[in-house]
C-alpha cells in the first residue's frame, strides 16, 4: 500500500472520504449508483464487472459478488467463465457481449468498430449500452484506483 493509513481507519473510507472528501464522496455516489439503479440483468452486469476486475487486478472487486433483492448472485463458477468469455458455454450472447465490451473498453477502446456495434445493437438497447458504458467506466476507474494505491488488498467487503 502506498498510502499511509492511520491505525484504526478503514483504508477505502479514509482515502475516499477523509483525504479527498469532495471528490471521494462524489466518486462513491457514482459507484453506488451503478449498483442501486442498474436495469441490466445480473449476469450481464457481473460479466462486465468481473472482466474489469480481472483486467484491473482489484482484489476487492474480484472477491465481491453483486446481490439482487438480498439473495440472488451468480454461481460460484461464474468468475472462471468470465475469464473464458470467448469459449464458455455458460453465457448467452448478451452476457458474452458484456464481457467482450468490458475487455475492449478497458484495453482496446479505439478498435470498437462498426461490426462490434452492430452486434451490440442487435442485443442491447441504446439505453442499455449507455448504462453498461457508464458502469464499466466506474469499475475501470475506481477498481484501478484502489488497486494502484494498494488499498484493494487490505479492505473488507461491506456488509448490508
Amino acid at each position: 500500500m502506498i498510502i499511509d493509513i492511520p491505525d484504526g481507519q478503514e483504508p477505502i473510507g479514509y482515502v475516499w472520504d477523509d483525504m479527498v472528501p469532495h471528490i471521494g464522496r462524489a466518486a462513491a455516489a457514482y459507484s453506488l449508483s451503478v449498483y442501486a439503479h442498474s436495469n441490466l440483468g445480473l449476469r450481464e452486469f457481473e460479466a462486465a464487472r468481473l472482466r474489469i476486475a480481472q483486467i484491473n487486478g482489484c482484489t476487492l472487486c474480484l472477491d465481491w459478488r453483486t446481490e439482487r433483492d438480498g439473495e440472488e448472485t451468480v454461481e460460484d463458477s461464474f468468475l472462471e467463465a468470465v475469464e473464458h468469455w470467448r469459449t464458455t458455454e455458460a453465457f448467452d450472447e448478451r452476457t458474452r457481449l458484456a464481457a467482450e465490451y468490458a475487455e475492449r473498453y478497458a484495453v482496446d477502446h479505439h478498435r470498437l468498430d462498426e461490426e462490434f456495434w452492430e452486434r451490440m445493437k442487435a442485443h442491447y438497447s441504446q439505453k442499455e449500452i449507455v448504462e453498461l458504458s457508464m458502469s464499466i467506466g466506474s469499475w475501470l476507474a475506481f477498481g484501478r484506483l484502489n488497486h494502484v494505491l494498494g488499498i484493494d488488498a487490505v479492505c473488507k467487503l461491506p456488509t448490508a
